[in-house]
């Protein structure tokens, strides 16, 4: 059988339903969607997404990201997109690998291989396509088949895990992947402001609060903090916002106005013309269709 046919098969058989799934191997989940999906909201936190079948478009700002079989995605930090299956079907469902990428494990493998040049000054976006190479699909692969030998597992994971990292740090446009890698790149500071705007979202934090999170002055903040997500900080926070004031209303059966104002809105009017420009519709009218159409909030 061919590498990624194997790698679809054991993605099949571990993961028989729609959804995300846990697996008993640290930081790995799998993905199925049988039908395409409608675009939901969803924070994409370090991670690499292997696609064994099918395709899925993550839209950072204006920017569409499509990877598929062909082209891997790395999310370098803790991003708000939106999520959408593009192909799948009942008979050729969308299948993904999911890694949580360990920044420890990172570090000491770019202390150990350094880059062979220069490493490029200029900031990029938080998320990255790359081309799937033969090397990281085998190592792939080897990790989803421990799921069928649990017993060995926990002794050969760690070391299919590394190397997979390994493969990232040295492959095609591996950019990315070796500023995450460095503790005192811009891309780390704008990671731990992203980290400390994640639990302070709902307070009315401010953007000298972030570039002092960040160690940068208010101008450079702001400048890298878009380079890497697209968006100003104020309209970070408004997506982060948006989304858990969605997931409320639809998970929890809360109202309008009080996930608004659970998400730091203090004015209902604003919270609801933020929410429409976002989501197309007002919060009450959205939060019934996604309940009434049974839809669960999108898993990358």
């Amino acid at each position: 059988m061919e590498p990624l046919a194997r790698l679809a098969d054991i993605i099949a058989r571990h993961a028989p339903g729609d959804g995300a799934h846990d697996t008993i191997l640290p930081g790995v989940s799998l993905l199925r969607a049988s039908a395409p999906t409608m675009p939901m909201p969803v924070v994409y936190e370090p991670t690499l997404c292997l696609v064994a079948q099918g395709r899925k478009q993550a839209v950072l700002g204006t920017t569409a990201y499509v990877y598929d079989a062909a082209n891997y995605l790395v999310a370098s930090v803790d991003l708000p997109v939106m999520g959408s299956v593009v192909q799948a079907s009942a008979e050729a469902p969308y299948l993904c690998l999911r890694l949580n990428l360990d920044m420890a494990a990172l570090g000491d493998l770019a202390l150990r291989h350094p880059a062979a040049g220069p490493e490029p000054a200029a900031d990029g976006p938080g998320l990255a396509l790359n081309r799937t190479t033969p090397e990281l699909l085998d190592a792939a692969v080897r990790l989803a088949a421990l799921l069928d030998a649990p017993a060995d597992a926990g002794a050969l994971a760690p070391l299919v895990v590394r190397e997979i990292l390994y493969r990232l740090l040295t492959g095609p446009g591996n950019h990315v992947v070796r500023q995450m890698a460095q503790a005192n790149s811009r891309l780390n500071a704008i990671a731990r402001a992203i980290v400390w705007l994640r639990a302070h979202y709902a307070d009315a934090c401010r953007i000298d609060d972030m570039a002092d999170v960040a160690g940068m002055s208010r101008s450079t903040f702001h400048a890298h903090f878009k380079a890497v997500t697209s968006m100003s900080p104020l309209e970070f926070r408004t997506q982060l916002r948006m989304q858990e004031a969605r997931r409320l209303m639809v998970a929890a059966g809360m109202d309008a106005a009080s996930a608004g104002y659970r998400v730091g809105y203090e004015s209902p009017s604003q919270f609801s013309r933020d929410y429409a420009r976002l989501f197309g519709a007002p919060p009450a009218k959205d939060a019934s269709r996604l309940r009434a159409g049974g839809m669960a909030l999108a898993a990358h």
